[in-house]
């Protein structure tokens, strides 16, 4: 079998298993208590962390001085932290990556105004951001709305509502949390038959997500790291041969479309 052959067999077996996992549990609603549990109880673990990582200049971004050589040349490091025991929950998925850049000539006080500036998303995050807007304000803290969407093997279109607070540790190290407080799956976006699917007929390719960044500027520019945790429903018994790299793949090229796109953003 030619390459060619192996991509397009591998692309109709991922979308063919893609059918059979939407098909075998059609109307999953919302997350079992155990599965929220389980996302709670380890998003307590990973604040914690990242608490104590806050506390002092040194280690405010995990990265490590062979990496920090990498980053000042331009790579991207994506790293997969969710652990092999414990990402499996009750009819539920645990995602957990971290990526980390640096932007040359970049300041805090830059990545503070872009992050900030939620409005201008679809401006800076296009094509995965459509619509955002900032519901209200006060100070540090911050709840928007963003439209999403995610084009892979299929499309799905996703309304987001976040609770965003902001930090700092001083002027040249900041960072934020960002906590999803509703997610809706919209059918048919953009046309006249557009609406939020029920509890009962979302397909669960989104119940949470929350989003931890880290910056510090140091090195004549600005180190910048995104930690995204997610839940989403698990993969049916014997799918997870066509489906499972697809379901992974999506929240890392995700976090890095965000991570290259803030890149740019600062650059400009």
């Amino acid at each position: 079998m030619t390459y060619h052959s192996r991509l397009v067999f591998s692309r109709f077996s991922i979308a063919g298993g893609l059918l059979l996992w939407l098909a075998a549990t059609p109307g999953v609603a919302e997350p079992s208590p155990a599965a929220t549990a389980g996302f709670n109880t380890y998003i307590s673990g990973v604040e914690a962390r990242l608490v104590q990582q806050h506390r002092a200049p040194g280690g405010f971004v995990a990265a490590g001085q062979q990496n920090e050589l990498r980053l000042r040349r331009g790579e991207l490091i994506v790293e997969r932290l969710t652990p092999a025991v414990g990402s499996a929950l009750p009819g539920a998925m645990l995602h957990h990556w971290r990526g980390t850049a640096f932007a040359p000539g970049a300041t805090a006080a830059d990545f503070e105004r872009l992050m900030r500036n939620f409005n201008a998303y679809p401006r800076y995050y296009a094509p995965q951001v459509v619509q955002a807007q900032v519901l209200g304000a006060d100070h540090d803290r911050m709840w928007a709305r963003m439209r999403v969407r995610q084009r892979h093997v299929i499309t799905v279109v996703m309304d987001t509502t976040y609770e965003i607070a902001f930090a700092h540790l001083d002027a040249r190290h900041g960072y934020s949390a960002s906590k999803s407080t509703r997610i809706d799956e919209i059918a048919a976006p953009g046309t006249a038959a557009e609406h939020a699917l029920s509890p009962g007929q979302e397909h669960g390719f989104l119940w949470r997500q929350n989003t931890y960044w880290s910056y510090e500027e140091r090195d004549g520019g600005l180190y910048m790291q995104i930690e995204s945790v997610s839940l989403s429903r698990s993969i049916p018994t014997g799918l997870g041969w066509a489906v499972g790299p697809f379901v992974e793949s999506v929240p890392r090229e995700s976090l890095e479309f965000t991570l290259r796109s803030t890149c740019n953003a600062l650059r400009r």
